[in-house]
């Protein structure tokens, strides 16, 4: 067995993983239990242990509703104290192997670093150390009043768990040389809100430094695009996440930051869900309350001001998006969405039109003058049609969205930044679909049979994607010997790379859809 590990904490002994050439670390603290008077602070160092710790089992879920990324066998516990990594390291001793830190998805309310899918070994065993982590989520992890804001250094609040992603790449920068990491080549990837916090942490001055690179698995999309309000990529201003909370914690009969921390735990799950009501996104669609807010500090501006004056980290970039997401379904689910009435409504879930009504109606209220443009780039007789012009509208929205976005940040950015559009319909959706985060199984090669029949092409996919990610963590480029050449961004070609169902450079959109597009988003308050 692999000797222990010292930490700045303590020494910690990890676990063989199934390939015993792979050490696996589970459930390091990696700041201090947020719990009583740490509650809603900023995290606090790990408090240190006497002896070697045993790295054997995940930590507790931090506090959530439901039973979403719960790992197998069971669901863990719930538990305030629940800021642990877990790291999948290949190697010992004085190797400097490349760093991919991961943050799970759930819309900031959901979701752990002990997700089987995200399990780190088949990464590892291609030459990377992989950490993964929980945060604080929902109002746990969110949650901004006036006096939380009044106690805090910074006059800042709200922004507790993009601050333990803070901590974690501080935790691996003093740490993870020990496990045969390289504090100097560091990868922060996430899909969805994990996604929304790479972006953060890529426009946070807390996080200068701390990481090399990152990759967006849903969403990056342009300032303009009003998909970015309710997406996971949505924040909060200062003042108005304040308001809010303040409302949420008088419903809660808790006035103050003293009275709030009296509260258990469980009391806080009963607001995990709400939606921000205030924020207009051209839809019904809206985002959860609870998420980053635009704080002046770990934030100190939105996309639109911090692309325009260069104010992000200047780190590579790889983006892209999923061909059935963002309210783009496959035509097996028309007519049961149309019997069920819709999409189902969530706090961050985009809507979906499967009817003709629906589909002339949303064009209308989203897109006002330019409206009747829409509806002939996209047009549509009967209910089937409607459905299949509505696909192809959400799609060339994200891509042109994505493509743009792409262009904002190298205006002041070294680059490079790659992205891509993921095709390829995975057995373990019913119906099979390239639904929103369903490109995870492939990038961390985790084809469990337990959760479908994987084909011999699955496997074959799941080679190349797990490979260009490990690639882009060692290099900044996801190219390497054998794979299907993925061209850097370039502005002027309009195109981006295909991944999944087929490998290679495809349009971003039609011409006429492209200047539609481009135009539309330059007529929104950009976010």
């Amino acid at each position: 067995m692999r000797k222990p590990v010292r930490t700045e904490a303590g020494p910690v002994q990890g676990i063989p993983g199934r390939d015993r050439s792979v050490t696996v670390f589970r459930g390091i603290p990696y700041a201090a239990p947020p719990v009583g008077e740490l509650r809603w602070r900023p995290p606090e160092p790990p408090v240190p242990w006497r002896g070697v710790r045993l790295a054997d089992s995940f930590g507790p879920l931090c506090p959530q509703p439901g039973p979403d990324g719960a790992p197998a066998g069971g669901r863990p516990p719930m538990s305030e104290d629940c800021l642990h990594l877990n790291v999948w390291s290949p190697v010992s001793g004085t190797a400097r192997l490349p760093v991919l830190v991961w943050i799970h998805g759930g819309g900031f309310r959901t979701g752990t670093g002990a997700d089987p899918r995200t399990d780190g070994e088949n990464l590892a065993r291609k030459g990377i150390v992989v950490v993964t982590f929980d945060h604080r989520l929902g109002a746990l992890g969110f949650l901004a009043t006036p006096g939380l804001s009044a106690e805090s250094d910074h006059g800042a609040s709200g922004n507790y768990g993009l601050l333990d992603c803070v901590a974690v790449l501080r935790w691996v920068r003093d740490n993870i040389a020990g496990f045969g990491g390289d504090p100097a080549r560091v990868t922060v990837a996430g899909q969805s809100a994990g996604a929304g916090a790479v972006n953060f942490l890529a426009m946070s001055p807390l996080a200068s430094g701390l990481f090399h690179r990152a990759v967006a698995q849903s969403h990056a999309r342009c300032p303009g695009d009003p998909e970015l309000r309710y997406l996971s990529t949505s924040y909060r201003t200062a003042r108005d996440a304040e308001r809010a909370g303040d409302r949420v914690a008088g419903a809660l009969g808790a006035r103050s930051p003293r009275e709030l921390r009296a509260l258990p735990w469980q009391s806080l799950l009963a607001v995990g869900d709400l939606v921000d009501d205030t924020v207009e996104t051209g839809s019904d669609a809206r985002p959860p309350l609870f998420r980053p807010v635009v704080d002046g500090w770990a934030l100190p501006e939105g996309y639109a001001r911090t692309y325009d004056t260069g104010g992000q980290n200047d780190v590579a970039y790889l983006a892209g998006g999923n061909l059935d997401e963002s309210g783009a379904v496959p035509e097996a689910s028309f007519a049961a969405l149309r019997a069920a009435g819709g999409a189902v409504r969530r706090p961050g879930a985009p809507p979906v039109h499967v009817t003709l009504a629906d589909h002339v109606a949303a064009a209308r209220r989203k897109y006002g003058a330019m409206a009747e443009e829409f509806l002939a780039l996209y047009p549509a007789a009967t209910d089937d049609e409607a459905a299949r012009a509505a696909n192809r509208a959400v799609r060339d929205n994200a891509r042109v969205s994505t493509h743009l976005w792409a262009s904002q940040w190298l205006a002041h950015g070294s680059g490079p930044v790659h992205t891509y559009f993921w095709t390829h319909r995975s057995p373990a959706e019913s119906p099979p679909r390239a639904g929103h985060g369903s490109e995870i199984d492939y990038v961390f090669g985790n084809l469990d049979p337990a959760r479908a029949a994987w084909t011999a092409e699955d496997h074959d996919i799941a080679h190349i994607m797990s490979s260009y990610w490990v690639n882009f963590a060692r290099t900044g480029d996801p190219n390497g010997p054998k794979l299907p050449r993925w061209p850097a961004y370039d502005p002027t070609a309009a195109a981006v790379m295909e991944v999944g169902h087929g490998f290679g450079g495809a349009p971003v959109a039609e011409p006429a859809a492209l200047d539609f597009w481009e135009r539309f988003f330059a007529s929104r308050q950009p976010w």
